[in-house]
């Protein structure tokens, strides 16, 4: 699309697409991870879509192909961009088939003692990694580790079985997450998968809802609403029959997943559903009484926070997201929490159109976790916003963030 009369056919095709399917632009463009001022460039012909993964995500939200809006795009549309290499493509070849076929056929003793002493440092490490949105390291360590926990659980003594089943449970719900954050929501739901039926054979029920919470997270990266708010409130029905006379863990888990429902919520534009989901989180919070990191959710008052200044921005309560956020002190949790944090303030003054401040925010949060910044999609949507609204005048730092982030308009 190189010539004016190109992108306005473009456009023109997009706009059609998107009133046949009864949705707004800030709909669309919610769904796809973009503002509605990108969109309704595109539409208008002057902003063009030259690469492939956004033609890709723009046809999955109109719920058509890249050939249906393109005839000139390449029919394989799978895989990375120019072939570039994932931090997390390591770990997706896991998910890839059985995880010790060799075992299937026999001839491989039982009953082998493992050293359980060293696996249970190796997944401690895992989350490590994963709070620290070291994705490559991580992807890495779980290349070696995963395999050696499923050779290991089918081998050891049964009476070493079910320990090793939870440690195996608790790698893949690292790996879900990690998938989450990196914006890979179909290895997320694969890694989630696995890690509630291994996590049942432990017989831990709360490791099952714990995995059921990574699930819904990843039903939310596919934009499949709907599922999502299935997964997390048939799970938060099952908590509430038993939370009184459960722990800390339980209540942990209950208030993740009425942040999940938050999100849910929010991503659907239901403004009351959302912030009485959070009304719900926080009075567990309450309940707790402390911050906590039980399954690796990080849930207590301050993280809750941290999430209330996250669906302010999904909202578009830019000056409640900022007024929420000044307020909180993340120094006590995860690199990741506090990238996150950093990160949605910076998307909130990006929406009230300050970019200095949105971009030192921004640079923030690069500076404690760049693999973070660099492939969320929200931090991506807000750099390539920056740089539109900034045009000529953008300042030197923030198109070298765009570059870094590959977020150029």
């Amino acid at each position: 699309m190189s010539t004016p009369e190109e992108r306005r056919a473009f456009g023109k095709r997009v706009a059609g697409l998107r009133k046949q399917r009864g949705v707004t632009q800030d709909e669309l463009a919610a769904s796809i991870g973009r503002t509605a001022s990108w969109l309704s460039q595109v539409e208008r012909g002057v902003q063009p879509v030259n690469r492939l993964d956004v033609l890709r995500l723009l046809a999955e939200g109109l719920g058509v192909s890249v050939q249906a809006l393109r005839s000139d795009a390449p029919l394989d549309t799978t895989g990375t961009e120019d072939g570039e290499p994932n931090d997390l493509d390591q770990a997706r070849l896991l998910l890839s088939g059985h995880p010790v076929p060799s075992l299937l056929l026999g001839g491989h003793p039982t009953g082998v003692p493992t050293d359980l002493p060293e696996l249970r440092l190796s997944v401690e490490h895992i989350w490590e990694l994963t709070h620290e949105s070291r994705f490559a390291d991580l992807s890495t360590a779980l290349a070696s580790l995963v395999p050696r926990i499923e050779r290991a659980v089918r081998t050891a003594p049964s009476e070493e079985q079910p320990e090793l089943w939870l440690l195996l449970s608790r790698s893949y719900q690292a790996l879900s997450a990690a998938f989450v954050r990196q914006d890979e929501a179909d290895a997320a739901w694969v890694a989630a998968d696995r890690a509630i039926w291994t996590a049942e054979q432990s017989g831990e029920p709360l490791q099952v809802l714990a995995s059921v919470f990574r699930l819904a997270q990843a039903f939310v990266r596919l934009r499949r609403l709907d599922q999502a708010e299935h997964t997390a409130t048939t799970a938060v029905a099952a908590l509430n029959d038993s939370v009184q006379q459960s722990g800390p863990e339980a209540l942990s888990l209950l208030g993740s997943l009425h942040l999940a429902l938050a999100t849910v919520h929010g991503r659907a534009g239901d403004r009351a559903a959302a912030l009485d989901a959070l009304d719900q989180a926080r009075r567990v919070a309450q309940r707790i009484g402390t911050d906590r990191n039980d399954f690796g959710t990080e849930f207590g008052p301050t993280n809750v926070e941290i999430q209330a200044v996250s669906l302010a921005v999904e909202l578009g309560d830019a000056g409640e997201a900022i007024e929420t956020g000044r307020r909180i002190d993340p120094t006590h949790l995860s690199v990741e929490r506090r990238a996150r944090l950093l990160m949605d303030i910076g998307r909130a003054y990006a929406q009230r159109r300050q970019g200095g401040e949105a971009l030192a925010h921004l640079l923030q949060a690069e500076a404690i976790a760049p693999e973070l910044i660099r492939t969320h999609a929200a931090a991506r949507a807000a750099i390539r916003e920056l740089v539109l609204v900034a045009g000529q005048a953008a300042p030197p730092e923030l198109i070298a963030l765009a570059e870094r982030a590959d977020a150029r308009p």
